[in-house]
């Protein structure tokens, strides 16, 4: 009779004398199999592509950065050139983020003039593309990139040379000392002349913003209509309130700005210096946003009084008679709209200013700002 199972030779024969010893390479019994569970390969691919677009980028950027700083020659800290790069990189950072946050802006400034116009951000957007399209919702660009890139010049310009005018006339120990106070003074001053750059051209874009349809084509057609009806003065009727919104918005950006980097560097190991590139604008973008949120809450007031001022002010109305009109229609409760949104918009605006300022910076080879060691005698003594 046959046998119910092959015999033992013809196994060997069929599937080999043995187990196939594993390679000393081989997974172990709980490693995944990455066969089994293609996301991982495909992660891993993804990270190796950033990783070499990441590295290309850095190296035209450096390229870049040694063609224009051989072009510029060696800038000097504190010096002419040094003061000329950093009104540039103040334009730059400013132009160009109050402008990417237009679509914010106008339903902040609408919301603030009439709060029952929308019942929310969402809807607000959504009722704008309906109607306007997608060109609606960025009424008043033109005013935002020319005001706020003037003003962006100079703010960061004279705040670098304020500082260190103010800290030389104090001398580097109470310079040291007293930096929180030296921040304020040096921004409230750059600010006080910024203001006055950009105060014709935010009058524009609060009166585009806030009137349904706009009352401009553009900002040429703003300044010739406004100085045919009011002359010159007209541009600069907000000018009071711009002062109250932005010179303690200044003052608050700078001084937390420099603070909360010096204390983001003081908790990291090692020196400021010890971080490349990247990571040093990384801080920058953080402590700017931290600096921002901060910002808003303390010049969210003023801001609603400018959108109002110069939305309903008439001809000949005294600053004090229509502050005292303004509020006493809106009231204490009022000066507070459309602060969630001015949160969002100042925050991310605060953190990608100081993020493109001291990128160009580190292209012109020049220190990013904050985060300074103490003087010599200090860290000494």
């Amino acid at each position: 009779m046959a046998p119910l199972f092959p015999a033992f030779d013809t196994l060997q024969k069929t599937f080999g004398s043995g187990p196939t010893p594993s390679p000393t390479n081989s997974r172990t019994p709980l490693e995944a199999r990455l066969d089994l569970y293609p996301a991982y390969s495909i992660a891993d691919d993804a990270k190796s592509k950033a990783k070499k677009l990441s590295e290309e980028a850095s190296r035209e950027f450096n390229a870049a950065s040694k063609k224009a700083q051989s072009k510029t020659g060696s800038i000097e800290l504190y010096s002419g050139k040094y003061y000329a790069a950093c009104t540039f990189g103040g334009l730059l950072a400013c132009g160009l983020t109050h402008t990417a946050v237009t679509p914010l802006d106008l339903v902040k400034t609408r919301r603030q003039i009439d709060s029952k116009l929308y019942s929310g951000n969402f809807q607000a957007w959504r009722h704008i593309l309906r109607t306007d399209g997608f060109r609606g919702i960025f009424v008043g660009w033109s005013p935002t990139l020319v005001g706020y890139s003037a003003q962006g010049a100079f703010k960061y310009g004279w705040y670098e040379y304020f500082k260190k005018t103010y800290a030389d006339i104090a001398g580097p120990e109470a310079a040291h000392k007293y930096k929180t106070a030296l921040y304020l003074s040096a921004s409230a001053s750059a600010e006080f002349l910024a203001d006055i750059a950009l105060c014709p051209f935010e009058a524009i874009k609060v009166r585009m913003q806030g009137t349904i349809p706009s009352q401009y084509s553009g900002t040429l057609n703003g300044l010739s209509t406004i100085t045919a009806a009011e002359g010159v003065g007209g541009l600069y009727k907000g000018l009071y309130p711009l002062w109250g919104r932005q010179i303690p918005y200044t003052m608050m950006k700078f001084a937390s700005f420099e603070t909360i980097v010096e204390m983001i560097y003081a908790r990291l190991p090692g020196q400021k210096s010890d971080y490349s590139k990247g990571a040093q604008t990384g801080v920058a973008f953080a402590g700017g946003y931290l600096a921002g949120i901060l910002c808003a809450i303390v010049s969210h007031p003023a801001d609603v009084m400018v959108s109002k001022l110069n939305a309903y002010r008439k001809a000949g109305e005294g600053f004090g008679a229509v502050t005292s009109r303004i509020y006493k229609d809106i009231g204490f409760k009022g000066l507070w709209n459309g602060l969630p949104v001015r949160i969002v918009m100042i925050g991310t605006l605060t953190g990608l200013q100081w993020m493109i300022y001291d990128s160009f910076k580190i292209f012109m080879g020049l220190p990013t700002t904050g985060g300074a060691a103490p003087p010599e005698d200090d860290q000494h003594s």
